[in-house]
């Protein structure tokens, strides 16, 4: 059976994702189109292997289906297909990735009418569509259209670009063999700020890893900052709509800082201050504590975008995020963007004129320290039924502290008198349990993660 996880369905190349299962999902997405009278798809793709193959058979599909596609041109960036829906006058989008998964994953992620990730309801639609046989599609060549172009112009429009000619800049950019390649530079032509770009060739093999911009993947970043005293490196995901940072010392800085720095700019520095600020069950306190001092309501969620957008489409969203690394602004467009996110940091720092260590600090020292981890866990029975087991009989203290609140949305939350929490929650993305912990002080971050992993492996 075909389902829908966080972000899109995903699956082994030449195992689930085979050209057949492609074309029963794009049938399926087709038939709910056409229930709601929505009749133009545009249709991108990742760098991965067949990636363009698998468009091009989705493409088939609908317009086998009596729907209008376009594919783009050259493998492009999911929030590049989310605008290309926004902007460009299309119905709905189709993105050819696995995102930030292992090389043998691929994925067929749903991007809606508003220019955004499926929210579950639409999933479930489609879901019950995906018929039990192949579908027999029309031998059609694809039109394809270039986006970049008009995506990068209005990326340019949201933010102060002159501000990036103020202060010469040195960023070493890591795409991580993904999409995102060579963009961060071509959006700060015509500024100081120069861009070094490493890993930018197409990999589907990704050097031999996963492109997701997390602190083990990032050494030849940190390692270049440091070489070339470079202000600042950026990584993106295989499919851009995430980001991570490491600052001018070469230290990786944990998505859960950038999201409180970048919200902290869109309210104060960019003054967008009306409306509510989401998150995900994952992501920081430090965004209650901002929220709380500007007096600005915010709003919990399970994790995965799609939440986040739900939200969206039902009341003003200044800012939302989570921990992974994905943030969105609902004013330029209701989706993760990795190059937007990165433009935001470069433009808080050319306005405030500081590091991005200082900037940290500073963070700190008004709102209180945060230091945030997470370990994946393989999803054995054992495991999956003990995080059940302690939903319904959770323990009262861990690490020497005494549990004050428990959350349940998405998994089981632990929530301890200094704001201190911790997270045992499935993975929607891949057969993992992920346990996530954070607290104002490393050494206790660690003992948090360490405890927990040992109550659920039984030792």
């Amino acid at each position: 059976m075909i389902k829908f996880g966080t972000d899109g369905w995903r699956a082994v190349i030449g195992e689930a994702f085979t050209f057949e299962n492609v074309r029963r999902v794009a049938f399926a997405h087709a038939k709910v189109l056409k229930e709601k009278g929505l009749k133009k798809v545009i249709v991108g793709y990742d760098r991965r292997f067949l990636s363009e193959d698998f468009a091009r058979e989705v493409f088939k599909v609908m317009i086998s289906e009596g729907i209008s596609a376009d594919i783009v041109d050259a493998p492009c960036t999911t929030p590049m297909v989310s605008f290309a829906v926004k902007y460009l006058s299309y119905d709905a989008g189709v993105m050819i990735t696995a995102s930030h998964n292992p090389p043998k994953y691929n994925g067929y992620k749903i991007k809606e009418s508003f220019g955004g990730s499926a929210t579950p309801s639409f999933v479930k639609e489609v879901e019950k569509f995906i018929p039990e046989e192949d579908v027999k599609v029309k031998a059609l060549e694809p039109t394809k259209v270039s986006i970049e172009r008009e995506y990068l112009e209005r990326v340019r429009s949201f933010l102060e670009v002159d501000a990036f000619k103020e202060k010469e800049m040195l960023v070493v950019h890591d795409p991580m063999h993904g999409t995102a390649s060579g963009l961060l530079a071509e959006a700060l032509q015509d500024t100081k700020i120069r861009v070094i770009t490493i890993r930018a060739e197409r990999d589907p093999l990704f050097g031999g890893g996963s492109p997701e911009p997390v602190e083990k993947n990032l050494g030849l970043l940190k390692a270049k900052v440091r070489s070339l005293g470079a202000d600042l490196g950026v990584a993106n995901d295989g499919d851009g709509d995430r980001l991570a940072l490491v600052d001018e010392k070469g230290n990786f800085v944990s998505p859960q800082i950038i999201y409180a720095l970048l919200l902290l700019h869109i309210v104060r520095n960019k003054g967008i201050r009306e409306g509510v600020v989401v998150k995900t069950v994952s992501t920081t306190y430090l965004a209650n504590r901002i929220c709380e001092k500007e007096g600005i309501p915010i709003k919990e969620v399970p994790v995965g975008f799609k939440n986040i957008n739900e939200v969206i489409l039902k009341e003003r969203v200044i800012f939302g995020g989570e921990e992974s690394g994905g943030f969105g602004f609902p004013e330029y467009l209701p989706e993760r963007d990795g190059l937007m996110s990165a433009l935001l940091i470069l433009e808080m720092l050319s306005l405030k004129g500081v590091s991005l260590s200082k900037a940290i600090e500073d963070l700190f020292e008004e709102f209180g320290r945060s230091f945030y981890d997470r370990v994946d866990l393989t999803a054995s029975d054992d495991i999956k039924e003990k995080v059940e087991a302690f939903k319904g009989n959770p323990p009262h203290k861990l690490a020497g502290m005494k549990v004050k609140n428990i959350n349940t949305l998405d998994g089981l939350k632990l929530i301890f008198d200094d704001d201190s929490w911790l997270l045992m929650r499935p993975s929607g993305t891949e057969p993992l349990i992920r346990v996530y912990a954070e607290t104002p002080s490393e050494e206790r971050t660690k003992d948090l993660l360490k405890e927990a992993v040992d109550l659920l492996r039984g030792s």
